[in-house]
């Protein structure tokens, strides 16, 4: 059972709406880019654990197996 790229986008911007979100995945392993002024002035672990808050229940179910993140603030991201 695996779960589709747009279906985890769609989960995370569920949870941080303002976030753009690119994923890219096989059906086992995924890598997830997520954009959001939410993450200012959060240190790379409260950034990923906000993301995977957002994802857990398909985690849990085991529809999602294995996600790989870089989370980044807009500032973050033009300077990139």
């Amino acid at each position: 059972m695996s779960i589709a790229n747009e279906a985890v986008v769609e989960l995370i911007k569920a949870g941080i709406p303002d976030a753009q979100v690119v994923v890219d995945g096989d059906g086992y392993k995924y890598q997830a880019e997520v954009v959001s002024s939410v993450f200012a002035g959060l240190n790379k672990v409260k950034r990923h654990q906000k993301v995977y808050a957002t994802v857990n229940d398909v985690i849990v179910s085991g529809e999602l197996h294995a996600l790989t993140l870089v989370a980044l603030t807009p500032e973050e991201k033009a300077a990139a």
